[in-house]
């Protein structure tokens, strides 16, 4: 078994103009991340607020999970900002250690 951290970044639902994404722009982000890392969480729709410049930003997002090095998850952080022209992104790390465990892993004994 290999332990890597598991990470959340929060993908945003709609554009800094208030355009929803379509589902199908978002299976693209998926996808990308996916071929990165081999596999992603994804959760169902959360609500943020914080304070910025402009005063009071009120924001659905798209909570996903992500279990690879640090590396990766900024690589994965700048493609997000890039891709959802965003000003920023979040994402947080949720543990120092994430294990997927297979039959093979286990030692009868």
């Amino acid at each position: 078994m290999d332990n890597l951290p598991l990470w959340e970044i929060y993908v945003p639902v709609a554009s800094n103009q208030g355009e929803r994404y379509a589902d199908d722009y978002h299976k693209k982000w998926d996808a990308a991340v996916r071929e990165l890392t081999g596999g992603l969480t994804i959760f169902k729709k959360a609500r943020g607020q914080w304070v910025g410049d402009s005063g009071l930003y009120v924001e659905e997002m798209i909570p996903v999970r992500i279990r690879c090095p640090v590396e990766v998850i900024r690589s994965i952080g700048a493609f997000t900002l890039r891709y959802y022209d965003q000003k920023a992104v979040f994402f947080s790390k949720v543990s120092d250690e994430s294990y997927i465990m297979t039959l093979d892993d286990i030692v009868e004994g």
